[in-house]
């Protein structure tokens, strides 16, 4: 009689096999360390001097150890995804472990920089919604396919339990119908210039080229066309010199502006999937794809900055549980649309709510006009003590002439200002949502549901006390964090508050006859 040789049987719910990323990441890797690198070592390799020099020696060995750091990165990285967790792996010397339980995933953002493009490659960003963490709450694959991406974004965002899932074949079950809330019209680029982006990036370019100037121990005038511009406007009065100056500084503001809008936003649009969940596409070169869930949503904020109040633009943004917020709202990816105009944002954002009107769009009740005296004080008296130092400055020779003047001619502007950021004040409940305003440079209207109220904070300085006025703030485990209700008077501010959210400060209240 034959002896049967039986097999062992396979364990249950043996867990999945780890994964590499993607072969062409060690392509990519590389790319990218490069690239960040890029200004440091061609600083090195020219500082150098001549031929085959010390400086052009250490740039190759730091393109090579780039190199190395990249390859090792895609040889050492592992993943896999189980029914309980998400869990990476990566490190030759310093072994790393990550793991993100899956019920504590808030956001699964897709992102592809160009250096992934040019293979067909996504990185894929997991994260649970820290604030309080910055990046350490991201686990992020970078990279895989694109179709890898997408089918691991809807199993993780669906919370499907199952251990075959991990394998990187692509699904080929149909994608969930999207309606689509907006799509951005190429037209509304003109928006861009009246944003104050672009101000910022040309600071923040000339910051970045101040230092390495003085690093390098360079003056302006040690460069030919600088010192040619400087010996022709040197000869200049200040009055033509500060005009002219304004003008070059709104024509490059404006072009960074434009190209920043085009680079950022190319495609934008906001699409509603049949689970219940809002998808964010956008970008020209570095393309995004963020996911919120509408059970997470807690309201709206629509923005307009002083600039794009005069042509009538806005921006819509979401307020959700779970999203970080920071450098405007890219990085939290809470962007509903950018630069466009106020009556598209005020229609997205009562689509992504699912109301038939946007809340922002209400009446509001005004606040009292000790406000009024607050704004304008502070703003007029503001203006007038840089006066009285810019004089004494004069005095002293220490500032020209015309500094203290420049002050004196903006005090009625300080003064529209102060009464421009009264006229936006302003709150009221409707439909189960707090609705306040505030703001002038930058005019915030925030819709907040009523149910997404955690607690109250009232805040009163010396001075607010003084006038009867209060600022009351609604906190929230979304957005910010806190929204503010800014110099209503001290029980019109108690008794919104009581109205909003029953019963939660009625305690601390006393009822006058």
């Amino acid at each position: 009689m034959s002896e049967l040789e039986v097999a062992a049987a396979p364990s249950l719910n043996e867990p999945p096999e780890w994964l590499r990323l993607n072969g062409l990441m060690v392509i990519v890797s590389p790319l990218k360390e490069v690239v960040r690198a890029a200004v440091p070592l061609v600083v090195v390799f020219f500082a150098g001097g001549g031929a085959h020099s010390w400086g052009q020696w250490l740039s190759l060995l730091g393109v090579a150890l780039l190199i190395a750091r990249g390859v090792t990165h895609w040889a050492t990285a592992r993943y896999r995804i189980t029914d309980d967790q998400v869990e990476l792996r990566s490190g030759l010397f310093n072994r790393k472990t990550r793991a993100v339980p899956r019920d504590r995933i808030r956001t699964v953002d897709i992102t592809s920089e160009w250096q992934h493009r040019l293979v067909g490659l996504s990185a894929l960003k997991i994260g649970t919604g820290r604030q309080d963490k910055g990046k350490d709450d991201e686990l992020v694959l970078d990279a895989i396919t694109k179709a890898e991406a997408e089918r691991l974004r809807t199993l993780l965002l669906t919370k499907v339990a199952t251990t075959t899932s991990t394998a990187p074949s692509v699904v080929d079950e149909p994608a969930p119908a999207e309606t689509e809330l907006v799509r951005v019209d190429r037209r509304w680029t003109r928006y861009a210039p009246f944003t104050l982006s672009g101000i910022a990036v040309v600071a923040a370019a000339f910051g970045t080229v101040w230092h390495f100037a003085n690093d390098l121990h360079l003056r302006p005038d040690d460069i030919t066309i600088v010192r040619t511009v400087m010996d022709a406007v040197g000869t200049e009065s200040p009055w033509l010199l500060i005009p002219g100056a304004i003008v070059v500084l709104l024509l490059i503001a404006t072009i960074a502006s434009v190209v920043g809008y085009i680079l950022s936003y190319w495609n934008f649009s906001v699409t509603r999937e049949a689970s219940g969940t809002l998808h964010i596409r956008h970008g020209l070169l570095n393309t995004r794809s963020v996911s919120i869930e509408e059970a997470r949503l807690r309201g709206v904020e629509v923005k307009e900055t002083l600039p794009l109040r005069l042509v009538q633009g806005g921006r819509a943004t979401a307020v959700v549980s779970g999203l970080r917020t920071g450098r405007g709202d890219e990085r939290g990816g809470g962007l509903l649309l950018p630069a466009a105009p106020v009556a598209e944002a005020h229609l997205v954002a009562a689509k992504a709510l699912r109301e038939p009107k946007d809340p922002t769009t209400a009446p509001l009740t005004p606040h009292p006009r000790a406000a009024l005296r607050r704004r304008l004080t502070r703003a007029v008296v503001s203006v007038l003590a840089l006066a009285v130092v810019a004089w004494i400055g004069y005095q002293l020779d220490i500032l020209p002439f015309w500094v203290w003047i420049l002050f004196l001619v903006l005090t009625p502007f300080a003064a529209w200002l102060g009464y421009d950021r009264y006229r936006s004040l302003g709150h009221t409940l409707t439909n189960g949502y707090l609705v306040t305003r505030s703001g002038s440079l930058v005019r915030e209207t925030v819709a907040l549901r009523s149910d997404g109220i955690i607690g109250w904070r009232v805040h009163a300085s010396y001075f607010q006390r003084r006038a009867g006025l209060a600022t009351l703030v609604a906190t929230t485990a979304a957005g910010r964090g806190g929204y503010h209700v800014t110099d209503a008077g001290m029980s019109q501010a108690l008794a919104f508050a009581d109205d909003a959210v029953p019963d939660l400060v009625a305690q601390f209240l006393e009822r006058t006859t």
